[in-house]
This record gives structure tokens, C-alpha cells and sequence, in this order.
């Protein structure tokens, strides 16, 4: 196996280099590079690992044929199109957890500094003034902090927020009510959180649906006197009509480490003394650096040695556990799913895989998208599992996910159904002694290893089918190494499946077709079978 090669082309922490090496990955850390001198080497490398400068874009994704995986030291990953990543099979990582204590703990040093006007008090005492009556805090204890996304770093928040004697609420749609009780505060909707608190601080992505979530509407319905915090993601807040609220009067302050356009070298929010800005700040301690750092490393390097996903945002997770554990089912998925690909040439409408016996115990996810991308690979070379169900999506293919609690004579099954418009087709398959097998097609059971190289024969149940099957193979220098059979029942439609050492021609499959009593033949083509042996 070549050695798998990293570029890291942003400024991280020199742990990420020492992980790399440890997992026998090759990296290169490049430093900075202008878009150009990027496009220039990244056809070499197998993984990308990057902070918020390097723009990871279609432009560079056409360029980087081996790319396999992005990594990102950090939440947030607007420097990345991830769209344009699962269309080229390209997972997409980033570090949530690395720098989330980092993040909160700046968001509870922001209101404190709102709470107590510190950094205006410091200004004035620095510059020999002494206004202490100038500067009347407001007393944290007894408050009612809003926040805005309960996720991972708003639940450190509400945890810091209550050890300073804070009430917390909270706005989150994905917030259940038992999670809420776990962290010890009142899940609300948006409306109620804003007029309510004494502070509201924000801790969401930015998506369609959260962009300019405080809206100029959004500010004129937060309490009077109020604070507002945001060290999330510019963009959350309409920085202009914010302005406008604390001109009038209607908040008490404002602090925000982030911005809608950054760098931000103008702002209608600057020279206000109650207004805290920071560049961008949450996750730059030491601490948090090393742990995004090591992490990215970790997750890539799991991912290009083992397949582990771990944080992808456009992949299934799977642990390196599970792909050793999933290692055979992951083989059957893929045969089953190729074998019912390769037979059906009609556009698809419902694909259907069923799980039973054990297999309806596993971490089923993986094993439908390896399904999924085997079906596809006929139509599409490009396919993978991390855009297979993209593709399905965009062939309006809709994919069912079934588990099948009946007792079944197999200690595992697999079974998957396809559906066009012109018939529905199964084909259901099994593991013995570690290796996938045929068990049902169409309903008629049979049980066969497949080769690599495969002929499917359907024919009626008549005598001498089979032998003139034989005949045939002989007198075209066919070499037959194992031959399977299976019928509805007798003198109804059967199959034959045969595993030949070569790959028959048009004109062998031809010249089978022509044999009376056979209604169809396709030569069915299992690369890795045969290399696996």
C-alpha cells in the first residue's frame, strides 16, 4: 500500500506533524501559499489539513485528483465548500469538541467584561482618569442569561453561567426537554428569550436558517437594558441595526469576537465604549490549538489507514472499530449491491435493503451507503461512499433502510431491491466461513461464491439445458471453475451461475443466449473478489 501523503497548508500547532508521522503518513507543511501555488502541488496529496485561511474550493478540488479527506483544526468550515467536496468523494472533517472549553470560557469573559465595563474603566484609568462613578456595573448573580444554540458550547456556557450564579434559558429546536433538565435550565422559544433575558449570547452555526437570526425585529423585541454577546459566527447578527439599538438607548452593550466580514477593518460597531470586540479570538489559547491540532491528525489519519470517520460533515461516522467489525458485511454489501447494479440497466426508482438475523444488529448506515455507491458504479466511476447518496438523490432514487426481525435459516442476511418502472428485481446474500455468498435471486434460492469473473444465466427448467451450458463453454475455450444452480421450482424459470477463468466475449455471451430453453445471459464482473482470494 503507498504511503498516504498530507499537505497542511495553514499554521498549526507542530503536534499535528509528530501525529502524522507517528501513523506513517507522510506530511508536508507548507506554510502560506497563494491560491496558485496551491493549485500547483495539490494533485499529490491524499489528505488537506486546514484552518480557516487556506479556501478550499472547486477550483482546488479540480486540481487534487488523490485528495480523499479535508481536515479542518476547528468548528467552523465557511473556508470550505462542502458541497463541492461530497460531489468529488472528498469527506470533510472538522474539530468540534478541540476548542469548545476555549470558546465558552470567552464568551463568559465577554459578559463579564459587558457586566463591568471593563475594558472602557481600563481605557479611562490607564489614560489618568478616576471616573469610578462613571463605570456602575451590573451584578451577574440573579440574572437570566438566554442562549441561543445548546449545543456542545452552549452547554459548557449554561454550566459556567449557573456557577456564577446565573438563571439560564435556552433556544435550541433540536434542545429535548430531558437534556435541558440534565444541564439545569428551561428550554423556551425565541420570542420568550428575547424579551426576557438580561443577556443573550449565541452559540449556532450559520445556516440559512440562523443567518441574521438577531435581526433589526429580533433587537426590538430583546428586554430593555439588555447585553448581547457572539462569539459564534459573523453573520448571526445584523451588525447595523444592532448599532441602531445601542445608539438609541434599548441595549446596554454589546461583545462580539466575530463579524460578518473578516478580517473586520471597518465596522459600524467600533468606537463605542460599550461595545467589546475581539478578532476573532474564542479558540486562540495554546491549549485549544494543541487539541485541534492533534485531533485533525487523528481523525485523518484514522480515516487514510483504517476508513474511520469520525466529525465528517458529509459521511457516516464510522469508528475504526466498526470498520474492522463491518469489514465482511461492508464486502457483502458491496457484492449484493454490484451484482443487482450490473442487472439492471433501467432508470432506478426505489432501492431497498433489508437486514436480518445479525446484520440487523450492526451499524447499518455504512452498509446501505456501500450498497448504494456498488449500485451506482455502473453509471458513475466517481462514485464513493461519502457522495454516493448524493447521486442517488439527484437520480431522484428513493432508499429505504429495512430491518427484518424474523428467524431466518441464515445466521446473517442481506438482501436488496431494486425498483423501476419496468420490474422490481432482489438479490439476497449471506457470509460463511468469512466470505459473501449468493443465497436468492429473484426468489430462488441457490448458494454461490462469486467469482471474479461471473456468468448469470436464466433459462427454463428443461433437461438438457445444463449440458448444452457445458457444451457451449467447451467449444468457445471456456473454462468453467464452479457452477451453481437454483429453481422456483420444477419446470419453472431457473438460474445458473457460473464462475469462468476468463472474461467471455460479446460473442461467447452470444452464442449462450442462442442456446434453446435460455431467455437471458450477462456477464457480471467482481474485480475485488478475485483479489481478495
Amino acid at each position: 500500500m503507498t504511503q498516504p501523503r498530507v499537505l497542511i497548508s495553514d499554521s498549526m500547532s507542530s503536534l499535528a506533524v509528530t501525529e502524522f508521522k507517528n501513523r506513517n503518513i507522510e506530511v508536508v507543511q507548507s506554510g502560506k501559499l497563494s491560491p496558485e501555488e496551491l493549485y500547483d502541488i495539490i494533485g499529490d496529496f491524499d489528505g488537506l489539513a486546514v484552518r480557516s485561511a487556506t479556501k478550499v474550493t472547486p477550483e482546488l478540488l479540480s486540481r487534487a485528483p488523490r485528495l480523499k479527506v479535508v481536515g479542518r483544526a476547528g468548528i467552523g468550515v465557511d473556508n470550505i465548500d462542502v458541497q463541492a467536496c461530497t460531489a468529488r468523494g472528498v469527506v470533510v472533517m472538522n474539530t468540534p469538541f478541540g476548542n469548545a472549553m476555549t470558546t465558552a470560557e470567552h464568551a463568559m469573559a465577554m459578559m463579564l467584561s459587558l457586566a463591568r465595563d471593563i475594558p472602557a474603566a481600563n481605557q479611562s484609568t490607564q489614560a489618568g482618569k478616576w471616573e469610578k462613578s462613571r463605570f456602575m456595573g451590573m451584578e451577574l448573580t440573579g440574572k437570566l442569561l438566554g442562549i441561543v444554540g445548546a449545543g456542545n458550547i452552549g452547554s459548557i456556557v449554561a454550566k459556567k453561567a449557573t456557577g456564577y450564579g446565573l438563571k439560564v434559558q435556552a433556544y435550541d429546536p433540536f434542545l429535548t426537554e430531558e437534556r435541558a433538565a440534565t444541564l439545569g435550565i428551561v428550554k423556551v422559544d425565541l420570542d420568550t428569550l428575547l424579551a426576557s433575558s438580561d443577556i443573550i449570547t449565541l452559540h449556532v452555526p450559520k445556516t440559512p436558517d440562523t443567518a441574521n437570526i438577531i435581526s433589526a425585529s429580533a433587537l426590538n423585541k430583546m428586554k430593555a437594558g439588555s447585553m448581547l454577546v457572539n462569539c459564534a459566527r459573523g453573520g448571526l447578527v445584523d451588525e447595523l441595526a444592532l448599532a441602531v439599538a445601542l445608539d438609541s438607548g434599548h441595549l446596554r452593550g454589546a461583545a462580539l469576537d466575530v463579524f460578518a466580514d473578516e478580517p473586520a477593518r471597518e465596522n459600524p460597531l467600533f468606537g463605542r465604549d460599550n461595545v467589546i470586540c475581539t478578532p476573532h479570538l474564542g479558540a486562540s489559547t495554546v491549549e485549544a490549538q494543541e487539541k485541534v491540532a492533534v485531533q485533525v491528525a487523528e481523525q485523518m489519519s484514522n480515516y487514510l489507514t483504517d476508513q474511520a470517520i469520525t466529525n465528517a460533515l458529509n459521511a457516516p461516522s464510522l469508528s475504526a472499530e466498526d470498520a474492522r467489525k463491518l469489514g465482511p458485511y461492508l464486502e457483502l454489501a458491496q457484492y449484493m449491491g454490484s451484482f443487482v447494479g450490473q442487472l439492471t440497466t433501467d432508470p432506478i426508482k426505489k432501492l431497498t435493503i433489508t437486514y436480518g438475523g445479525e446484520a440487523k444488529d450492526l451499524n447499518t448506515e455504512p452498509l446501505t451507503t456501500q450498497v448504494v455507491q456498488a449500485v451506482l458504479e455502473r453509471h458513475n466511476t466517481s462514485v464513493n461512499s461519502v457522495n454516493a447518496r448524493e447521486l442517488a438523490k439527484q437520480r431522484n432514487i428513493d432508499i429505504i433502510d429495512a430491518h427484518n426481525d424474523g428467524r431466518d435459516e441464515y445466521q446473517c442476511r442481506l438482501s436488496v431491491e431494486v425498483e423501476t418502472d419496468a420490474f422490481t428485481r432482489n438479490v439476497a446474500g449471506t457470509i460463511i466461513r468469512g466470505r459473501p455468498r449468493v443465497i436468492d435471486v429473484k426468489g430462488i434460492s441457490l448458494e454461490s461464491e462469486l467469482g471474479e469473473h461471473m456468468l448469470y444465466i436464466t433459462n427454463e427448467d428443461t433437461p438438457g439445458v445444463i449440458g448444452a451450458i457445458g457444451m457451449t463453454a467447451g467449444k468457445n475455450g471456456i473454462n468453467i471453475a464452479n457452477l451453481h444452480l437454483g429453481r422456483r421450482s420444477e419446470g419453472d424459470s431457473a438460474i445458473a451461475l457460473l464462475e469462468v477463468d476468463e472474461p467471455p466475449t460479446d460473442e461467447h455471451v452470444g452464442s449462450f443466449r442462442a442456446l434453446t430453453g435460455i431467455t437471458d445471459v450477462r456477464y457480471l464482473h467482481f474485480p475485488s473478489i478475485g483479489s481478495a482470494r
